[in-house]
């Protein structure tokens, strides 16, 4: 996926919103760059159990580095479909891939509603110059 094709939390989650063969909105969460950069050094990783409810702009799980501990924000509400499970065991490669291989959790999205919030590429980028 390229960053440009995007949507973006302000907590910098990206996300990618799909449709599945059932009609269902399946929302693909990752952590961009840009948080990574500004976390360097990553430790730890904990994302939740398939079958979860999460609701937008809640804590889904936290990612740790020898900086700082921060929130997984979720993007949207709904139920944890899947999770990229080897990613915690992987974690010095999540910066090469950020959006392909480093997806963290896919959530069917039960409130479209939520998606309302999210940022397209041109604002995030936009909101990073300013935190830089």
């Amino acid at each position: 996926m390229k960053p440009e094709e995007l949507l973006y939390t302000k907590t910098h989650e990206w996300v990618h919103v799909a449709t599945d063969g059932e009609g269902n909105k399946i929302a693909t969460v990752g952590l961009d760059r840009f948080a990574l950069d500004a976390l360097t050094d990553l430790v730890f990783l904990d994302l939740p159990e398939v079958g979860r409810s999460v609701e937008a702009g809640q804590p889904f799980g936290e990612v740790e580095s020898v900086k700082a501990v921060s929130d997984l924000n979720s993007p949207a509400d709904g139920e944890v479909v899947e999770v990229n499970a080897g990613l915690p065991d992987k974690l010095e490669s999540l910066p090469d891939d950020p959006y392909g291989e480093g997806w963290m959790i896919k959530v069917k999205v039960t409130d479209e509603s939520s998606l309302g919030r999210l940022l397209d590429h041109a604002a995030y980028q936009k909101l990073c110059e300013e935190e830089a």
